[in-house]
């Protein structure tokens, strides 16, 4: 407990701490809320827009899409002196702009948007997909179409169901999750696990280690130091979490109503993790750190600087790599015998497993004996790590080679 407190309190006492767990989620609130609140400043005319309708057809369909996107829309005359006015309030930032349809927008759907400044590209895309799909609408209903247009307007559907499932599902919904947190995962493990190495190095190279060996056994400084980097990681995710809940209960409706017409509050609610997939995160990146600090720490332990740590780590690396390496193809295949298969891995699961799991392609029993086989393998790497650390971490000098390493092993 004295080490797993001082690893904890050295750490969350650092202003490096404060900054990368507050700042740096703050930092990239206001990265999208920013340009979001200075864009709803400055767009409460560019938002007001009026329409002159000279087919007298498609004013009202233009209409409602533009308002759906978040503008206020007038109806104008067609009259050359309504113009002339509709001239002037433009001129004279009454309205941001206003829009004119004739013939052309019915059989090509080509419109006149007269504005005193450049639109950007989201709000001209908005503005020609209101026309274009106002224009189609008319003229798919002249021909005596269906009235599910606006469907293959939108895209149509696919809808997929899994045979042998039991319910409908979509695989697809949580590809972006499985991608984001897998991703979250390996960065967050090999950051944590790197920690624990250079902490073992720094006491060897200031040779404190010989004094701390003197009052505790060698694998209970180990497991403190993987106990006290750990408490560390989960303080950071908790704070993040709370961050979290908190920006989608306040600041996220006034954030996002900002930007009208590129997602709802509904739709992005819906995209969030469920509780269960954000516990599976919390499990696999408990049992993922645990698993490569143990084996980050025996680096530590063999090496006397972190020059040579850089070079020893590599094949602690690689076990983190091929998962990332292979995970776009886990996410294209789930359920292929090869990807189920090294998702079983031990190394692999922290990261392959999750993604996975997130994609709604693995069956529970995959789930579970995963982190089983991970609690098990975590058993056996610290034993085999305990035995090299109580050696290594008096040693100094030459890095030791692999039959060194097993001789520790079996001696220690």
């Amino acid at each position: 407990m004295a080490v797993i407190r001082r690893e904890y309190l050295a750490r969350v006492r650092t202003r490096w701490f404060l900054i990368s767990t507050i700042g740096g989620p703050l930092f990239a609130i206001g990265l999208v809320a920013g340009p979001a609140y200075l864009a709803q400043r400055s767009q409460g005319q560019i938002r007001r827009l009026a329409v002159v309708d000279r087919t007298g057809a498609l004013s009202a369909g233009v209409s409602g899409r533009l308002v759906e996107g978040g503008y206020r829309v007038e109806s104008a005359g067609t009259s050359e002196e309504a113009e002339r006015e509709l001239r002037r309030r433009v001129q004279e930032g009454e309205i941001g702009g206003y829009l004119v349809l004739d013939g052309q927008t019915l059989s090509r759907g080509r419109a006149v948007f007269r504005t005193r400044s450049s639109p950007g590209t989201v709000r001209s895309l908005t503005i020609r997909g209101a026309v274009v799909e106002s224009a189609l609408n008319l003229r798919l209903r002249q021909d005596g179409a269906a009235d599910d247009v606006a469907a293959l307007l939108n895209g149509g559907e696919l809808e997929v169901q899994i045979l042998g499932a039991g319910s409908e599902t979509s695989p697809g919904s949580g590809l972006a999750a499985g991608f984001i947190g897998a991703f979250l995962l390996y960065i967050m493990i090999i950051f944590y696990a790197v920690a624990v190495m250079r902490a073992v190095i720094d006491e060897k190279a200031d040779r404190i280690v010989e004094i701390i060996i003197s009052a505790i056994r060698p694998w209970e400084l180990m497991l403190g130091k993987i106990f006290g980097v750990g408490a560390v990681g989960l303080t950071q995710l908790a704070v993040w979490l709370l961050m979290g809940v908190g920006l989608l209960a306040m600041g996220l409706p006034a954030m996002l109503a900002a930007q009208q017409g590129l997602v709802s509050v509904d739709e992005l609610t819906a995209a969030l993790p469920s509780f269960g997939l954000v516990a599976l995160f919390l499990a696999f990146f408990v049992l993922g750190y645990f698993l490569y600090s143990a084996l980050y720490a025996a680096v530590g332990a063999m090496c006397s600087s972190e020059q040579e740590a850089q070079q020893a780590q590599l094949p602690v690396v690689m076990l983190l790599v091929v998962p990332i390496v292979v995970l776009s193809t886990t996410l294209e295949n789930p359920d292929t015998g090869l990807m189920s298969g090294l998702s079983l891995v031990p190394f692999f699961s922290p990261i392959l497993m999750f993604a996975r799991a997130a994609s709604g392609a693995a069956p529970a029993w995959h789930i579970g004996l995963s982190l089983v086989l991970m609690a098990a393998t975590i058993g056996i790497v610290a034993w085999v790590a305990g035995r090299i650390y109580r050696v290594g971490i008096l040693m100094q000098g030459k890095r030791p080679s692999v039959p060194e390493l097993w001789r520790w092993v079996r001696e220690g």
